[in-house]
Formats: structure tokens, C-alpha cells, sequence
């Protein structure tokens, strides 16, 4: 966390430094000067350190989780002044706890500069959390320190090899299209009955179309201006038979992001997201929810950072589904203005979350609850405290309400900031 911050510092001094001139050659300098800073900015928030030819990717320089532990390596991918029509992107990591080595080699090439299309072909021979799903047109969001990371110990190892067209429709409607084979072994003791055969590790052959429609966004130059609401759709199907592929099943998924401003920076986000599977789909590509606590006995043992749309009072494991929805409402008031320095935020927030599963019993040797009673919880953060660092409170209530009652609540600790700014 403190990394990210030290780099940005590092950097901005060092172009500082680099492109300092004499004093009669100041003025001419000066403008230049600035808009290399806003651009190493920009990438640094984008999380890229750049350089001549290729940049470097932040993400992958350290991470925690409960199966690898530390997880430390290198990536990044080339940039313009390498091609403006081709590129070369990968990355090699280590775990040390389970003293694997995982990476990632890939290559795109542009087909159409009017539409921003391009082609990539990508190999992969890493981890991926069970139940959790991802839109294949979602921006990059760069968190250098990524809080539901810490506590996830369910993952499933994978071997990928897919072709990525990336297509944008218009400058409001962007398209990826992906065809893939891989090869999965759950890291857990797992067996997915189908009955008249029985799978410890499979084959998979999907193809998905992921689309992104922000109808609301504007322009001003090169920088987009969110508008909302915000809609992601993508369409997943797996193929039996197909290039060994071992099951046939769908799964659709769907999410809009709905943010009204107020006065005085007061703002009000409504994000839904929804997802159902049908046919012959192994639990690891499922539904999680995504929880974000662990299953410790104390409010203490169970401290750890909060998440940014995550249940932080559902445990870890504890709740699968085929079909899902959930519902998260955060209102954000206005920063209290106590000093040029010191200016918290206290954030209100209520998620929801319903869901359930057909053919439980084909999933063997894992133990889960479905969330057809519906889920609750509410709480508040308070942001922005110190260095970036805040506080997080949640309770847990409803259908799904634990008898114990400290086992409802989560005490957690937050962290903002923007690289940007």
C-alpha cells in the first residue's frame, strides 16, 4: 500500500529531475513537463510503472492468499512505442506456500484502428478462486493491495489457452469475444457426480461474449465522463465433446451500476448484479456472492480489511449457487471538512443477496448453504482516518442471522486512495 505511494513520489521526482532546464529554457519546458507528470500519474493509478518499451505491471509484484501465501513475480506488457498495432503481454509468479511456479504468455495484434479491434491468443498456468466470475469487458481496476485476496484459501488450478477479439460497436458499447480450452484440478478435495461418471479434475470448452454498454457516457477529448446507469451482459457456453470438452452448460450473467450525485459531494450507488447457470456446471463455476470473512471465533481473530462490494459478514465457503442476485446500496455522505488535511467519510451501506441451486448432491466432499431465504446485512464505513486507512462495521441479519451474536457482526478496516490525485 505504501509501495504504490513511494512510487508515485519516486517517479514524479525523478521526471522532476530529468527534464529539469536551465533557467532561460524553463518556460518552453514547462508545459511538457506537466503533461509528462499527469501521464506517469495516470499509469501509476492504472497500476503500470512505465518505461521505453514496456511497462510494468504492478499486480503481479506481491500478493497474499491462504494457499500460496506470499505470491511475488514479474509482468507487464509492451506499449506504444513498441507498436501501436501489436503487443506482447505475460507474467511469471511465485507461491511460496505451495512452491509453485504460475504464469501467463500472450500476443495481440490490431485489426481496425477506427474500431479499437484487436486479436490475442493467450496461454495461462495459474489459480483462480472458486465460484467467482468475472465480465470479460471489465476495465482494468488496479488495487495494489487487494483486501478479499488475503483470506481466500478455495481455488482451482487451470490451464488456459483462448482467443480474445476485442471489438468496440461505438464509443458507448464495447464487445469481447472469447474462445477457450481448459484444463481444471480443484486444489480441494472435490468430486462433481454426474452419476454415471464421476470427475476429480475435467476439461472444458467454453465460448463467451461479454458486452459493456455505458448509454451515458460523454466525452471531453481523450478522457471518458461515467454516465449511468452502466450495463455488463455476458453469455458463457460450454461445449461436451467439443475439444475433450467434458460438460455442456450455460451461464448468463448480468450487472448495472446505477450512481446519483447530490449536493455537496453527497452521492447514492445502487450495484445489481445477477447470474444463472444451467446443465452440467462443476462447482467451480459457480456462485460465491463473494464473502469476505473468515471462519475464525472472535470479532478480533476475524479482523482484516474490507472489501469494496463484498459481504464482509459472510464467511468464506460458507454459500454456493446457480442462480443468484444480490443488491448494494451505498450512500456516501458528504467528507466531513475538519481540516485542509483531515477530511473523513462516513459511507452507509445495505447489501442483499438471494439465490439457491439445483442438484446439490452431484457436489461431493464440499460442504455449503444456499441463500434462498435471502441475505442481509448493513453497516457503515468510516474513510479516510489516517494515511488512506479507515474503519468498517457490518451486521448480519435476516433469514440467515447466527445464533451467536458476535458471529453477526464484522469490524474490519478499510483503505482509499486514488494514485491519480
Amino acid at each position: 500500500m505504501g509501495l504504490s505511494r513511494f512510487l508515485v513520489f519516486c517517479m514524479l521526482i525523478s521526471c522532476c529531475n530529468s527534464f529539469a532546464q536551465k533557467p532561460n529554457q524553463e518556460n518552453s519546458k514547462t508545459q511538457n513537463d506537466s503533461v509528462k507528470k499527469i501521464e506517469l500519474a495516470k499509469s501509476l493509478g492504472n497500476g503500470y510503472l512505465p518505461s521505453k518499451f514496456f511497462d510494468l505491471d504492478l499486480r503481479y509484484l506481491i500478493k497474499f492468499n491462504q494457499y500460496e501465501g506470499l505470491r511475488t513475480g514479474l509482468g507487464g506488457v509492451t506499449n506504444k512505442r513498441f507498436s501501436e498495432n501489436f503487443k506482447i503481454q505475460g507474467y511469471t509468479v511465485y507461491g511460496f506456500k505451495d512452491h509453485r511456479f504460475k504464469y501467463s504468455i500472450g500476443a495481440g495484434f490490431r485489426i481496425s484502428e477506427a474500431s479499437n479491434t484487436w486479436l490475442h491468443a493467450s496461454y495461462t498456468d495459474d489459480l483462480q478462486e472458486t465460484g467467482s466470475s468475472k465480465f470479460l469487458t471489465d476495465k482494468r481496476f488496479f488495487q495494489f493491495f487487494e483486501p478479499r485476496l488475503i483470506n481466500i484459501d478455495l481455488f482451482h488450478k487451470h490451464i488456459t489457452k483462448a482467443i480474445t477479439l476485442e471489438h468496440r460497436i461505438s464509443t458507448k458499447i464495447l464487445t469481447e469475444t472469447q474462445l477457450s480450452i481448459s484444463k481444471i484440478d480443484p486444489t480441494y478435495s472435490y468430486t462433481f457426480d454426474l452419476g454415471s461418471e464421476s470427475f476429480n479434475n475435467y476439461d472444458l470448452s467454453l465460448a463467451r461474449i461479454s458486452t459493456q454498454w455505458n448509454p451515458f457516457d460523454s466525452f471531453d477529448g481523450d478522457d471518458t465522463i461515467s454516465g449511468y446507469p452502466q450495463f455488463t451482459f455476458q453469455y458463457t457456453q460450454s461445449f461436451e465433446n467439443l475439444l475433450k470438452g467434458n460438460f455442456n452448460f450455460s451461464k448468463f450473467d448480468f450487472r448495472t451500476v446505477q450512481k446519483f450525485k447530490h449536493q455537496n459531494k453527497a452521492s447514492t450507488e445502487f450495484v445489481l448484479s445477477a447470474g444463472i447457470v444451467s446443465g452440467e456446471a462443476p462447482i467451480t463455476h459457480l456462485y460465491h456472492a463473494y464473502p469476505n470473512n473468515v471462519n475464525k471465533e472472535t470479532i478480533l481473530q476475524r479482523f482484516s480489511v474490507a472489501g469494496i462490494n463484498s459481504f464482509e459478514t459472510m464467511y468464506f465457503n460458507e454459500f454456493f449457487s446457480d442462480r443468484f442476485a444480490t443488491l448494494q446500496i451505498k450512500h456516501r455522505l458528504k467528507p466531513f471538512d475538519i481540516s485542509r488535511r483531515f477530511k473523513p467519510e462516513l459511507v452507509l451501506i445495505s447489501r442483499y443477496a438471494l439465490g439457491n441451486m439445483n442438484n446439490i448432491d452431484r457436489h461431493q466432499n464440499i460442504t455449503f448453504n444456499t441463500l434462498e431465504n435471502g441475505y442481509s446485512e448493513s453497516g457503515f464505513e468510516i474513510n479516510k482516518l489516517l494515511f488512506g486507512f479507515g474503519l468498517s462495521f457490518a451486521y448480519r441479519y435476516g433469514a440467515y442471522n447466527l445464533p451467536e451474536f458476535e458471529d453477526n457482526f464484522a469490524f474490519k478496516f478499510t483503505f482509499n486512495i486514488n494514485l491519480e490525485n
